[in-house]
């Protein structure tokens, strides 16, 4: 990673229910890489230098350039990062630049170089020996409009295996007013788009509001709860951001507790105002998005008996 951008990661399940139910403890390593992603903030403003950094002997280095251009959004990037979906040693790399090509194509992209980078991704999609390359270049495609597997959630259907998952509405104790109303939204947000990107078949809504309990057992489906809290967010004077946030899972609509979770991170970047608010933004957001998709999701299936 460049400098500036030192990401560390500490979690573990703190407790189960009373009935034995057990979540199993992830390995911290299983979650490391989730959290370089989204924990590095935009520190750079140098785009051409950050284009550079691409072809650096370092992986961790090519992956924070990549990155960071993907945040800075300047259309210069295309072209490297095309460069880097076809050509680079690291899957970790690949990935991350078909996301960026998913964010920086827009309707200001010349028609030429956004067929450019669609040919190149359908070819990382079919060819890659990644399959979290494949993976990233259909979603990245989807968000093209050239095909690729949809990103967007399936309504909810009839069937005994159906989950329905009620996104509570967090909460955020860090004793800063503007940073607790900040941060709840953006825990709501990211559960909400972790779920439907790892879990596209648990449904987060429901056609006419909240289901009752008779509604969903009417289509066959099985409810969830989702909640959490952010317990801490301290700032050093070098600008290392740390962040610590428990979440809550019950069963829906009664609310019965079974399990509760514990996640922290920790991210280096600038000392400015705006680099903060980035990483902190990012610290949180990297923490809800691993407890969802590596301990919550694997939970709700096991309990709903799914596969």
């Amino acid at each position: 990673m460049s400098a500036g951008s030192d990401v560390y990661f500490d979690d573990e399940m703190i407790r189960t229910s009373a009935v034995g139910f057990l979540m199993l403890r992830v390995l911290a390593v299983a979650t490391a890489l989730l959290i370089v992603f989204r924990a590095m903030p935009a520190y750079a403003d140098n785009v051409s230098e950050l284009i550079k950094q691409l072809d650096d002997d370092s992986d961790k280095v090519r992956l924070a350039a990549t990155v960071n251009l993907t945040k800075l959004g300047d259309q210069k990037a295309i072209l490297p990062l095309v460069k880097v979906v076809g050509n680079d040693s690291d899957k970790d790399v690949r990935g991350a630049a078909a996301v960026a090509l998913g964010k920086l194509v827009d309707a200001n992209t010349k028609s030429s170089i956004k067929n450019l980078v669609i040919n190149t991704l359908k070819k990382a999609e079919a060819n890659d020996a990644s399959s979290f390359v494949k993976q990233q270049a259909t979603k990245s495609l989807a968000a093209l409009g050239a095909g690729g597997g949809s990103t967007g959630q399936a309504p909810p259907t009839t069937g005994k295996n159906g989950i329905y998952v009620n996104v509570g509405p967090m909460s955020s104790k860090t004793g800063d007013a503007a940073a607790d109303s900040k941060m709840r939204p953006v825990m709501v947000k990211v559960s909400t788009q972790t779920l439907t990107k790892v879990a596209s078949s648990m449904a987060t809504s429901w056609t006419g509001g909240v289901p009752t309990s008779a509604q969903l057992n009417q289509k066959g489906f099985q409810g969830f709860y989702v909640d959490g809290t952010l317990n801490e967010l301290k700032v050093t004077t070098d600008g290392t951001v740390s962040c610590k946030i428990s979440m809550l899972l019950a069963s829906f609509p009664d609310k019965s507790v079974f399990g509760f979770l514990n996640g922290g991170a920790k991210v280096q970047g600038g000392k400015s105002a705006k680099d903060v608010a980035l990483s902190s933004d990012d610290c949180v957001s990297a923490v809800v998005e691993s407890l969802i998709a590596t301990k919550i999701v694997p939970t709700i299936k096991t309990k709903a008996g799914i596969p």
